[in-house]
């Protein structure tokens, strides 16, 4: 199965069920979900990241599909922070549910990013790209600043 495909199916299945209702055991389940499509985000914006700064040779067929991919993984993450998961094994600070306003905001505001870059990646334009993974960067980073343990 293509991964594009693989990735269409995660969608449709997340978008078909309620969020409470896609985690047999909470809270381990909704924990390892999130920790799961935020490990899958490093994995292809990394590439990214390295493509913008120089550190590997620009790729633009990879970046394309790397940045198609992080538009889907960055909508999935956050069914995951339902209340009752700020107990057990995570990095999630308890700010996640005392501001959660401002946490779906930061969610909000990484996805539009992705979508920039995204866009982007499509035209094969190393500066532009790089651009959008700077603002990626900096809303990764503001999140991670405020909601997670280090």
């Amino acid at each position: 199965m293509k991964r594009s495909h693989l990735v269409a199916a995660v969608v449709c299945l997340g978008a078909a069920l309620p969020a409470a209702a896609q985690f047999r055991k909470l809270p381990e389940d909704a924990i390892k979900h999130r920790q799961s499509v935020m490990t899958l985000q490093g994995h292809y914006v990394g590439p990214l990241f390295a493509m913008a700064n120089g550190r590997v040779p620009f790729d633009a067929k990879l970046a394309a599909d790397n940045a198609e991919i992080l538009s889907t993984l960055t909508r999935l993450a956050w069914v995951g922070f339902v209340e009752g998961t700020d107990k057990g094994e995570t990095n999630a600070k308890p700010e996640i549910w005392k501001e959660k306003a401002r946490f779906d905001e930061t969610a909000r505001k990484l996805q539009d990013d992705v979508a920039k870059l995204n866009a982007a990646a499509k035209t094969g334009n190393l500066d532009q790209i790089k651009a959008a993974v700077g603002a990626v960067g900096q809303t990764c980073k503001s999140c991670h600043d405020t909601f997670r343990k280090e």
